[in-house]
């Protein structure tokens, strides 16, 4: 565990794509001897690395590799989901205070966080063949709308494809009958940092990132996934670069639809992060927020600080 003296046992440095939140976070993780455990809905798949930015350099700082958790487990074409995530993290949390380090949880599902911060009461929610019929065939805009009626947890971040939004809907209406279980999960007393960078950088450092991935081979990332026999559906499924690099790939849209059509996308997955974390704020979560643009040396004093409280 690190030497500072801290009343928290988990710290959280959230924030939406493009914010430089991993390579703050692994500078902190430098600072306070710990390891950092990812909360990034697609960074847990293997050979997905360039579309999901996992950006792993960063976790190198000098000949010091930064130690990291829930980063490639599953293989590309599963489809994971916050039950397991929530199981895999706290085992990775018991494992980072086993090695005596404290836990850094850094990433932008805002789903995934609060699964742990407010330690969801979770089902493995089982297919609805039924159900799902009835739904193949709405757009996603209905989806979405029959979504917005319910009061529960779901993310409508990680919702941007139609099958991620009916698998949300199927997931409602299951706890809907069925009660949710007793769990005993270890105690998280939470400092959260949230990393704020303004509209019109993001999106300039958006669009750059892109162009950026697209000339380091993103596209071949995806035809080499497709090449493996993943079925192009469950990239689709992913949503994001993975649906519009699929539909590429597949000779379904023109690189320029896929360019334009995933630049757009992008953006608005980031303005939907950052409702996310607001509604946090609003159900009570005490986000302490960082400017992107300050020194990264008087963010990370002023997270000590923090810790030290």
């Amino acid at each position: 565990m690190t030497s500072i003296d801290t009343p928290y046992n988990l710290l959280v440095i959230l924030g939406p794509t493009a914010s430089g939140k991993t390579s703050f976070a692994t500078q902190l993780a430098l600072r306070l001897d710990a390891e950092i455990i990812s909360a990034d809905s697609r960074q847990i798949y293997r050979g997905m690395d360039l579309g999901t930015g996992k950006d792993i350099e960063d976790y190198t700082i000098g000949d010091v590799t930064i130690p990291h958790h829930l980063i490639d487990i599953v293989d590309a074409g599963y489809k994971y989901n916050v039950f397991e995530y929530q199981a895999d993290f706290f085992k990775a949390f018991e494992k980072v205070k086993a090695n005596n380090h404290f836990p850094i949880m850094c990433g932008g599902t805002g789903m995934y966080i609060e699964s742990v911060l407010k330690k969801y009461k979770l089902i493995n929610v089982p297919n609805n063949d039924e159900l799902r019929n009835t739904l193949q065939n709405k757009t996603l805009e209905e989806l979405s709308q029959r979504l917005n009626e319910y009061k529960s947890l779901h993310n409508q971040t990680d919702t941007d494809t139609v099958a991620r939004a009916i698998r949300a809907i199927e997931i409602e209406e299951y706890y809907k009958t069925n009660p949710e279980i007793k769990l005993d999960l270890p105690e998280v007393n939470p400092l959260i940092i949230g990393v704020n960078i303004n509209r019109q950088a993001r999106r300039k450092k958006i669009t750059n990132r892109l162009k950026k991935r697209l000339e380091e081979g993103m596209i071949d990332e995806v035809k080499t996934l497709l090449a493996q026999g993943i079925n192009p559906d469950d990239l689709i499924y992913y949503g994001l670069e993975y649906k519009y690099l699929t539909l590429h790939a597949t000779g379904q849209i023109t690189y320029k639809e896929m360019f334009d059509k995933l630049n757009v996308a992008i953006h608005q997955f980031a303005k939907r992060q950052m409702t996310w974390f607001r509604g946090m704020e609003r159900k009570g979560a005490n986000i302490h927020w960082v400017d992107a643009f300050e020194p990264i040396d008087e963010r990370i004093d002023r997270v000590i600080k923090l810790l030290k409280a």
